[in-house]
């Protein structure tokens, strides 16, 4: 059922709007001020508040900012005797749902809470996806090795700096990028993943910067590239080490300028995007092979962030492992499976080549294929299929 709580220092007030919306079926609670009303949000779910500007002790736009502090869902249709322009748009910027004017009429109040229900269940549904996706992107482990990786990332995401992201295939130097991204400012905003290895390199600029209709044979409409998708948010140039050195000249004037020209085109855009590139070579190696520029790779690698390979992390094995028994369950609507400690020590002395990534393949076949609880025996027999 639907809660909502009145918030008002005038009792009449308060009885007048329980009647009202206990007759239409909400539940209702109330505060007679803003002390109890913000203790009460702070311990119960309410989808909408309907709050008095004006009240003694806190006033009620007060009230509105410190449970906007909390990131609560809750929706405030702010309520007064003063119908002043200011007032409603004071309590707009703060963050209310609406504002109504004592007294209020029964048909624009029912209409204001039906609708403000609808942004409740939205946010809500929000705040639940992004948790969901914080929890997959989540970076599992407390080895030492790891630490740091999670130390590097809580330093460098509330700031504007560029992250290049080193290690092995397979370790997990996306988590990091996307871990980043999540906690930045920009975290409103888009953020887009090019895979340079996985794009010809005829294409990789037309897919970094666009193309205008007409620029080449295949060319039959303009195309927005990845830059200006990512405007305001991050770009993650994925296995950086493999894009085409005419490729890199581009990334490098768009680092340099803020501004991007797409393929046959003569106007410059300007674009504000935060860069995190990730390789899996050795980019030093790379510069002097002739590969990779070197100007590049130190606009690249203000932070530097190495995330070591499964082998230097084995501790970190059975955490990770119970958290893909658990993903797995989740994504297959089962009951989650057990692992024996005697199979889960044998799983920390493999070598991990494929790193995390060949570790949940390994734990979704055992999932697949094994009963209830996973044996020593079952990961002799199945770990190693493949490898």
């Amino acid at each position: 059922m639907v809660k909502i709580i009145i918030i008002d220092d005038e009792k009449n007030i308060r009885d007048a709007l329980r009647d009202i919306l206990e007759y239409e079926g909400y539940e209702v609670d109330e505060a007679k001020d803003g002390d109890e009303g913000l203790d009460k949000i702070k311990k119960n779910e309410y989808s909408v508040a309907l709050c008095d500007i004006s009240m003694p002790k806190m006033s009620g736009l007060e009230l509105l900012l410190k449970v906007g502090d909390a990131e609560r869902s809750t929706q405030f249709i702010m309520i007064s005797a003063y119908g002043n322009v200011e007032n409603a748009v004071e309590a707009t910027k703060r963050g209310a749902f609406d504002f109504i004017t004592k007294p209020p009429d029964l048909n624009r109040l029912l209409v204001s809470v039906r609708n403000a229900i609808e942004k409740y269940k939205l946010v809500a549904e929000t705040h639940e996806l992004k948790k969901r996706i914080y929890k997959i992107n989540e970076i599992v482990g407390d080895s030492d090795a790891i630490r740091r990786v999670k130390e590097s990332i809580e330093r460098v995401a509330p700031t504007e700096a560029r992250v290049l992201v080193t290690g092995p295939n397979g370790s997990g130097k996306e988590l990091v990028a996307k871990q980043i991204h999540e906690k930045s400012p920009r975290a409103h905003m888009p953020l887009i993943e090019v895979n340079c290895a996985a794009i010809p390199s005829e294409l990789i600029e037309s897919e970094l910067f666009g193309h205008e209709k007409g620029s080449f044979t295949s060319a039959i409409k303009q195309r927005i590239g990845k830059f200006e998708q990512a405007n305001g948010g991050t770009i993650f140039l994925d296995e950086i080490g493999d894009m085409s050195l005419s490729a890199q000249a581009k990334v490098l004037r768009a680092l340099q300028e803020n501004k991007i020209t797409r393929v046959g085109g003569e106007k410059e855009i300007k674009v504000n995007v935060r860069v995190i590139a990730a390789t899996n070579k050795d980019l030093r190696k790379e510069i002097q092979d002739g590969n990779f520029r070197e100007d590049l790779f130190h606009r690249l690698s203000v932070i530097l962030i190495h995330v070591p390979p499964l082998a230097e992390r084995a501790k970190d094995i059975p955490m990770l492992a119970e958290k893909f028994l658990y993903d797995i369950a989740e994504e297959y609507g089962s009951s989650s499976k057990r692992i024996l400690p005697e199979a889960m020590e044998y799983l920390q002395t493999l070598r991990w080549t494929g790193n995390v990534r060949e570790l949940r393949n390994v734990i979704e076949r055992l999932v697949i294929l094994c009963g209830d609880t996973i044996t020593l025996a079952d990961v002799k027999l199945y770990a190693t299929i493949g490898t």
